[in-house]
């Protein structure tokens, strides 16, 4: 998609939410199927300036639904019927070279924004506390550190995809992935338990920021809720 297709794209979604706000119409029909698009746990608006409310009404009710929907698709074929009673954490950790792509991206589409809505909120800001703090600077050094090593890996991530920090062991480290695979995959080339995760695909901060992704990541910092992240570590 290039951005004059993804400004359309996106125009024509505020539209439609300002439509079904002024009928009451809030919450998009989801296809039937074992996943649910569960609500975002902080007001759209809640994040603004730094993630501004249109996008994050776009990407949770239109590009996250669409995952949980074409998963959803997936599922009712009997040849995935094993996989249709899998929780979500499960179905991605045995997701393989193997497995069909629309499994494999909408699955792991749905994981991906399901962890990273639960990651931010109005209350972020700051810097990591306790273990996790300890073991960012174990691994790098400083905080500010792990924030330059942060950034040179959400810019170095070419095209759509994801920044991690993970654990492995009693240790953190940065990787990226692209498009919608994560490090819980059985084919992720850097395994590890996520921590905390960074949507670098032009739906997340074309918006407001345009091409400008490294704005965006910058931004990111004021959102991360450590509280919650440093539960991950635990």
């Amino acid at each position: 998609m290039n951005r004059a297709e993804f400004l359309k794209i996106a125009l024509a979604g505020s539209a439609v939410f300002a439509t079904t706000r002024s009928f009451g119409f809030n919450k998009p029909a989801q296809a039937e199927g074992p996943f649910k698009l569960a609500p975002l746990p902080f007001d759209s608006g809640a994040l603004e300036p730094h993630i501004d409310k249109a996008t994050m009404e776009i990407h949770h009710g239109k590009h996250h639904k669409a995952y949980v929907d074409n998963l959803n698709k997936e599922m009712v074929k009997p040849e995935n019927a094993k996989m249709a009673k899998m929780s979500i954490d499960d179905l991605v950790k045995s997701i393989d070279a193997k497995t069909p792509a629309p499994i494999r991206n909408n699955a792991g589409g749905h994981w991906n924004h399901t962890f990273f809505w639960n990651t931010i909120g109005p209350k972020g800001g700051g810097a990591p506390k306790g273990a996790l703090a300890e073991a960012i600077n174990k691994k790098f050094g400083s905080f500010d550190a792990f924030k330059v090593e942060w950034a040179k890996a959400a810019a170095g991530r070419f095209g759509s995809g994801w920044v991690w920090l993970i654990k492995t062991g009693n240790e953190v480290e940065i990787t990226s992935t692209p498009n919608q695979d994560n490090p819980l995959m059985a084919l992720a080339e850097k395994k590890g338990t996520p921590l905390m995760g960074l949507d670098v695909w032009e739906h997340a901060y074309y918006l407001k920021y345009q091409n400008r992704r490294p704005d965006y990541v910058t931004a990111a910092w004021n959102v991360y809720d450590w509280d919650k992240i440093g539960k991950n570590f635990a």
